[in-house]
């Protein structure tokens, strides 16, 4: 379930973030979906989906943060 570009990403990311952020959220869950495919690589009971969604927003908050306005910008 690799995702070939980042306007096909989930709506609840590709709706919010700006298009580079949801670049990084793209390529950090197409690696992640590879990296975790085998069960005992994951942690606990977590789908291989979910661990890589997981892995993408934490690669988007490493370099955006969501402001007081609501919307993500790049971090300092």
């Amino acid at each position: 379930m690799p995702y070939a570009n980042r306007d096909e990403i989930p709506d609840s990311a590709r709706k919010v973030l700006p298009p580079h952020a949801r670049t990084i959220y793209r390529e950090a869950f197409n690696s992640a979906w590879e990296t975790y495919k085998n069960p005992e690589d994951r942690r606990g009971d977590s789908s291989r989906e979910a661990v890589a969604h997981a892995v993408a927003w934490k690669a988007v908050e490493a370099k955006y943060a969501k402001g007081d306005d609501g919307q993500w910008h790049p971090r300092k």
